[in-house]
């Protein structure tokens, strides 16, 4: 299938779209979309303006759009940017990075049954260690570009996963229920290296913000 994949930099949508790669799938295009609302329940925001270097060194065309994140508002503006990739490259359909989030993985599905497409999501349901242990072994290199749950803080910031991360998210897991693979929102990521990647990104530099509990790290790649 001709796949156009809903990209935000992150580990989730990255990953996906490699599974679909892996089975034979050709990626044609990634779709982004920039929200002004921080808190956005749809769009990952932390670093998404970064997903234009990811898209060179993943040689695929990036199409943009922008959204002011407005609850159920933007969700016009996701169909209009998915309806707009599939008139450009032909898509068959659209990969997903969702895991559990029924909220967001329903409203895609609505919008791909209207535009007639099929709606890909590999990651659905997968257990979250598992998963983690998949992204190391398959030489993803992921750091931590925001957090926002209790007891996690600064010093999370620019961690990469490893096993030695999973260890730790698996006590917190344990103690304060956060998710291992941060799907409640608990830390946000940007893929720095992984095989669909040409070379691997670098930070150039960083500027980190927040307090208490809720810290992010807006970084400059070359």
């Amino acid at each position: 299938m001709k796949l156009g994949v809903l990209f935000s930099g992150g580990k989730d949508s990255t990953y996906a779209a490699f599974v679909e790669k892996q089975k034979g799938n050709e990626l044609l295009c990634l779709i982004s979309l920039f929200s002004q609302n921080p808190d956005s329940y749809m769009f990952h925001t932390p670093s998404i303006k970064r997903v234009k270097e990811q898209a060179k060194v993943m040689n695929l065309p990036i199409q943009i759009s922008k959204t002011k994140g407005i609850k159920e508002k933007e969700l016009k503006d996701l169909e209009n940017a998915i309806s707009l990739a599939k008139e450009k490259y032909n898509l068959d359909g659209i990969i997903t990075g969702a895991l559990h989030s029924n909220y967001q993985a329903t409203r895609i599905q609505k919008i791909c049954d209207k535009l007639k497409l099929k709606c890909l999501n590999p990651l659905w349901h997968k257990d979250e260690i598992k998963y983690l242990q998949e992204l190391i072994k398959n030489k993803f290199k992921i750091i931590i570009v925001a957090i926002a749950a209790y007891p996690l803080n600064e010093s999370w910031l620019g961690r990469i996963i490893d096993k030695q991360f999973i260890e730790d998210t698996k006590k917190l897991k344990d103690k304060y229920k956060i998710h291992p693979a941060g799907e409640g929102g608990e830390f946000e990521t940007l893929v720095l290296n992984c095989p669909l990647f040409n070379q691997e990104l670098k930070l150039k530099n960083k500027q980190i913000s927040g307090k208490n509990n809720s810290w992010k790290m807006e970084v400059e790649l070359k």
